[in-house]
């Protein structure tokens, strides 16, 4: 049998055409005794890192013991009497662990143009298949170039490359003729013999010995396969042959390999059909021959027995292929140095201790010990030119405009960082480390994170991009794979499985990973089809269905779940290169979000920084562009510039609204929990906020009740040793951080800093080896500084308990910064501030719903849209309400929103809608942008018209709004004409254009009027259709739709809720019959009911859209699993039941309130109305005795929502249907 290896293998980094894991096929060749593969993916290089990081794991124990021979081989050259017998022996072991080696082969089928790769002309010319494959280091980065530049300069359909950038690249690449899409197989199939010829002629005489003919034979052997392929194929060997043995051309034969194993071929059908959008009965679909398995050398020496060289000549090539490594050490960029400088680590020491005379003023003994310390341990590690660089466009940044965040991570706890304006927290004040960031004793790439304001950060990356060059500067991909749900829909549409059904079965996959259960080390098992089909019995049943579609559908879609499904671009990632990217790593390419070309490497963000390029992320953070959009509010409405990095950190207000748990729409410390635990801790101080922000999380998060108890004096303060007051008092002596860790390492057991940060990471870690080492060191350490050794026991055990939980106190402490800014802005300037938040929430009609009742509650109207108060996003005004703003407004357009408003702050506010039109650029504020300011209520202010009036019409059935249009027009071209005539100047005696009349129309219901304004602003703004039916919906149900979903763990409890019905629609069952979707929405959010069999009959009547309807139900289990599911028992229409759902108020009152001056309004109310009215109770609080008592009244009340808001406003607790 002759030896072969594969040199033309598909992974799945082939998208949507390979379906084979690197691993998988690395470990087949490598179980078949082959001595290595080649990659060659479809005109990229996605797959070449991870193949490379692969092969060096499998290949790590032979490595190591070539490495010790080696070692050895060294020390008997050394000897003064050389062992030559054992130097023989060691050398011939060195080269039998070489040949154990598992070579891997970086290589590309690339596509190559007819003529030019810049010409994209020819919709024909998307490129001829070749296998191109790096020989060598130099060879690897000649096909980096070439793969690059086919993405950034011939991408037509495909990534292109041409024979002029072949030649121009030549070196180190051996190339092979491929498929029968290649060239010179696709001239023979064209019966153009001569020129195939030629073409062999050139690359033979572009790569000489290193160009080869390859063969392909696929003999489909099932029915459902191309059976066409082998013929063409065997068309094409014949003269590839004669070709060959005319121009001394070695032959070479491959598998086209797509997949793994012969059994995967089924699977890798199903994925050519998605790929191409085809299903499996269509008869016109792609087809493979199923033979692109990756072959065992057995089964390729029976299909090519009769041509052996063809075998052998693989092994040839591997033997060619040298084993190198690419990765790569740090490869920093140059950063440009002023005049006066010669070097990165004397200007770095220039601007940190310019710097540090701004921030400290006189510097004294700690912070110099601190900024040399620092400075030294990164001149060591070589990394002076990345602190310049990001601190360079971190400063270009604020000269932009643009917001940057205080610091996150580790980083901050650089006080070099601090100096230079990267950071904003000084780590020295608050006990953050260096060493948590750049480790002394080891060497590793800083790495800097930033955040920035959404809108900005674009800002800096074109800075960034023009200081450096476009070719040094590129995002970094990221693969999207097919994850179980969506690879059971894939499969599902492939075997055109009824929708209905295929919903049903991805339904069987949880959404979350924390619903799946727990394996036996406590870990959650990884949301999998095979972890689900164990896991849950009744979707393990459904491989029993009756139905094969169903059974095949989960079948294939396990198969093909994970393989990789798309290429997108890292949210924040972004490289800068001292040179060319594509001199290290291969690029491909991306449009950014205006349309134009970005570089994009091919290598994912994991595993980059080891070729050497240095990855920073530049983040987007959503609360730094609320913080932004504030202050502008904040300047707009009171003329106050806010320096928001230098606001009072012990401002009343702002721990007034943390103590009281008013956090909804700050940072961070918004949720439900966390509000409970302010309000029990009532933080007094900033290390306080920072303390919870750390806590706040599983695990440590059981420490809070002690930690508050402790604040507050319910349980003593205490340290294990006295000393370690001075690093835990700040937290009451609970260890809450790791640095806390880190110093008291150093501080009880003489560790360094470099040992005290292995130490956090070996506990972070649980590294059990390492811990063990390191614990006699720190008990030593204690001893020699008079402690007892058994106090060091236990401090030892507490810290190997609780520091995995514990906390990086650097970057709690600047997210804490960040969320101390949003409640101070929150609680000093509220209309402003809220105004922010909605603008940032528009899209998410939850968040925005959850942001409009916190506005309620702080008694702050939210208006809509107002042609005179409104800006392009939410606006506080001068008497602290919100305004909607114009550009949330559907259809209304940028260009419209600015001429409106340009136009208002030039010549002021629009006195009536004829002042509007004649005044405003109606080319950018088009009939279809007035339609949608109308609806919206913009001009609700004008009291001559109403939103009707605008589609009232005349006699020849125009619309005012048409008339008012073409008024406006004519009076701005008469004005025009009027200002450029012969003699200048404006005549006021002129008469322009009458005025169109306002005509009287009918007024439109509420309901109309309201759902003309949601389908342009999104939401109900000026009212809500279920405003009549207030007190029911929030009073009379037990249940709001937003909270329903989670109710499912409620069994058998019945729920009550309200909400108008906003969709409706009745779909076929699989079984033929017919069942409805039912969605309605409430205050504070929507529910789908669905509707099967008598329940369809019962309320079909309930789904027109605009019905406001109550509605009862429970969740039940199902009878044959343990799923849950909404069993509907009831719909009324809420009219119907309007004043019986509430039957009383309890309203708690302290004794001495109840006065006349309270009692007054009370009988107003209950002589208003003599309809839903109800019992009224008084729970009265006597604060002498600390007792309460409840009282009834002998009238009842009509509770209504003029009592609750009388009741709000007189700040009164009060609870309904409770007696």
């Amino acid at each position: 049998m002759q030896p072969f290896v594969h040199l033309h293998v598909h992974s799945q980094f082939s998208i949507l055409d390979g379906q084979a894991s690197i691993k998988a096929l690395v470990n087949k060749a490598k179980e078949d005794g082959m001595r290595g593969i080649a990659l060659t993916d479809h005109g990229n290089m996605f797959g070449i890192k991870e193949f490379h990081d692969y092969c060096n794991k499998i290949n790590g124990g032979v490595k190591g013991d070539i490495k010790n021979l080696n070692k050895e081989l060294k020390e008997l050259e050394a000897a003064e009497e050389p062992n030559v017998a054992r130097i023989e022996e060691i050398k011939a072991e060195i080269i039998a662990k070489q040949n154990q080696l598992f070579k891997p082969i970086f290589g590309c089928e690339m596509y190559v143009a007819e003529k030019s790769l810049y010409e994209h002309t020819s919709k024909s010319d998307t490129g001829r298949h070749l296998i191109v494959l790096a020989k060598n280091e130099k060879g690897y980065h000649n096909l980096i170039k070439l793969v690059s530049k086919a993405w950034t300069d011939g991408f037509y359909s495909h990534p292109r490359t041409d024979k002029e950038q072949l030649q121009l690249h030549r070196e180190g690449l051996i190339v092979c003729s491929a498929c029968i899409g290649g060239e010179i197989p696709l001239l023979i199939r064209q019966e153009r013999i001569d020129e195939a010829r030629e073409s062999a002629k050139w690359f033979k005489e572009v790569f000489g010995d290193d160009y080869y003919i390859e063969l392909q034979r696929h003999k489909a052997n099932v029915p459902v396969a191309n059976h066409e392929t082998i013929l063409l194929q065997e068309k094409a060997n014949i003269e590839l042959i004669k070709i060959a043995q005319e121009l001394g051309i070695k032959l070479i034969c491959s598998n086209d390999v797509h997949f793994v194993n012969e059994s995967d071929a089924e699977a890798h059908d199903r994925l050519i059909c998605l790929s191409t959008g085809k299903t499996l009965n269509d008869e016109k679909r792609m087809l493979y021959s199923k033979q692109e398995w990756l072959k065992t050398q057995e089964e390729m020496n029976a299909v090519f027995a009769d041509i052996p060289e063809a075998l052998s000549n693989t092994l040839e090539i591997l033997d060619k292929v040298e084993m190198y490594s690419i990765d790569h050490d740090a490869i920093l960029p140059n950063f440009p140095l002023p005049d006066g400088f010669t070097n990165n680590d004397d200007y770095l020491r220039y601007l940190v201790y310019e710097g540090a005379k701004k921030r400290w003023g006189e510097l004294d003994e700690e912070h110099i010990e601190r900024i040399d310390f620092e400075l030294n341990t990164i001149k060591n590690m070589g990394f002076p030119g990345y602190f310049l660089i990001v601190q360079d466009f971190i400063q270009a940044a604020r000269e932009l405009g643009v917001s940057v965040g205080p610091g996150r991570g580790s980083a901050a706890g650089s006080a070099v960082a601090y100096c230079l304006g990267i950071t904003q927290i000084d780590p020295i004040k608050y006990d953050l480390l260096f060493e948590r960031f750049l480790n002394p004793d080891r060497i590793s790439l800083p790495d800097i994170d930033i955040d920035f304001d959404d809108d900005g950060r674009a800002s800096v990356l074109k800075y960034v991009t023009q200081k450096y060059g476009e070719e040094k500067v590129a995002h970094i991909i990221t693969y999207g794979t097919m994850a179980a749900k969506m690879a059971i829909k894939d499969v599902a549409r492939v075997h055109n499985l009824p929708i209905p059904e295929s919903d049903r079965l991805s339904k069987f996959i949880p959404s979350k990973p924390n619903d799946m259960p727990n394996q036996d080390n406590g870990k959650k098992y990884p949301v999998t089809i095979t972890n689900c089909l164990k896991c849950f019995p009744e979707f393990a049943a459904e491989k029993n269905n009756p139905d094969p579609v169903v059974v095949s559908t989960i079948e294939y879609a396990a198969a093909l779940e994970g393989n990789v499904r798309s290429t997108g671009v890292h949210a924040c990632g972004v490289i800068i290169g001292r040179d060319d990217i594509t001199d290290w790593v291969p690029v491909s390419t991306a449009p950014d979000k205006e349309g134009n070309k970005m570089l994009v490497t091919q290598y994912e963000g994991s595993v980059i920084e080891s070729t050497g390029l240095i990855k920073m992320d530049f983040l987007g953070l959503k609360t730094l562009s609320i913080i932004k959009e504030a202050l502008a509010n904040i300047k707009n409405t009171h003329n106050i510039d806010i320096d928001i990095e230098n606001i009072p950190i012990d401002d009343k207000q702002t721990y007034q609204l943390y103590c009281e748990g008013r956090t909804i729409g700050t940072f961070q410390f918004e949720s439900p929990g966390m509000q409970k635990y302010l309000i029990e801790l009532q933080p007094s101080t900033f290390e306080d906020l920072i303390a919870m922000n750390a806590l706040y999380r599983p695990g440590p998060m059981d420490y809070i009740p002690d930690f508050i108890d402790r604040k507050h004096g319910r349980k003593p303060i205490e340290y294990d040793i006295p000393v370690m007051e001075k690093y835990l008092k700040d937290t009451y002596g609970i260890t809450v951080y790791q640095e806390q860790v880190m110093l008291l390492s150093r501080l009880l057991g003489n560790f360094t800093r470099g040992e005290s940060d292995a130490l956090r990471k070996a506990m972070g870690k649980k590294l059990r080896d390492k811990l063990d080492q390191m614990k006699p060191k720190f008990i030593e350490g204690g001893k020699s500084n008079g402690h007892d050794p058994n106090t060091l026991e236990k401090i030892w055990q507490d810290w190997e308990k609780f520091a995995s939980y514990a906390f990086n106190k650097s970057h709690a402490t600047c997210y804490s910064w960040v969320a101390y800014q949003t409640a101070y802005l929150k609680a000093n300037y509220p209309p402003e501030y809220m105004a922010a938040v909605l603008s940032r929430n528009l899209n998410d009609i939850e968040k925005l719903t959850k942001f409009m009742d916190e506005c309620k509650s702080m008694n702050i109207p939210v208006k809509g849209p107002d042609i005179n108060e409104s800006y392009k996003n939410f606006s506080a005004n001068k008497v602290g309400e919100i305004r909607f703003g114009l550009g949330g407004i559907k259809t209304v357009g940028v260009n419209a929103v600015e001429a409106i408003i340009a136009e208002r702050e030039a010549n002021g506010p629009y006195t009536s809608i004829f002042d509007f039109v004649e005044r405003v650029n109606l080319s950018s504020c088009n009939k279809r942008a007035m339609e949608a300011l109308v609806l919206a209520g913009c001009f609700d202010s004008f009291k001559e018209v109403s939103r009707e009036t605008f589609f009232g019409t005349n006699a020849k059935n125009e619309t005012f709004l048409e008339l008012l249009m073409r008024y406006g027009s004519r009076f701005q071209e008469d004005k025009q004409n009027q200002a450029t005539s012969l003699f200048g100047g404006l005549d006021e005696n002129v008469v322009f254009t009458t005025k169109p009349p306002i005509p009287q129309v009918e007024k439109w219901q509420n309901v109309k009027m309201l759902d003309r304004e949601k389908e342009y602003v999104g939401m109900y703004l000026s009212a809500h259709p279920l405003d009549p039916y207030y007190m029911e919906v929030e009073y009379g149900c037990n249940t709001k739709l937003k909270d329903i979903r989670d109710k499912g763990n409620e069994l058998d409890k019945e729920l009550i809720f309200c909400g108008l019905v906003v969709d409706y629609q009745e779909k076929p069952t699989k079984t033929g019959g017919t069942f409805a979707i039912m969605k309605i929405e409430d205050y504070s959010g929507s529910f789908e009911i669905r509707l099967f069999k008598d329940k369809l009959v019962n309320f079909r009547n309930y789904g027109v859209v605009g019905t406001a309807i109550l509605a009862r139900g429970s969740y039940q289990k199902r009878k044959y699993n343990d799923n849950v599911d909404f069993n509907l028992t009831n719909i009324e229409l809420l009219e119907k039941v309007q004043g019986t759902l509430i039957h009383s108020i309890t309203i708690t009152i302290p004794a001495k309130r109840l006065t006349e001056e309270f009692v007054k309004p009370l009988k107003d109310i209950q002589k208003s109305s003599t309809q839903n009215r109800g019992d009224l109770y008084f729970n009265i609080h006597d604060d002498s005795s600390d007792k309460c008592i409840l009282l009834k009244s002998r009238n009842k009340i009509p509770i209504t929502l003029e009592l609750v808001k009388l009741l709000k406003s007189k700040k009164l607790e009060f609870e309904i249907n409770k007696n």
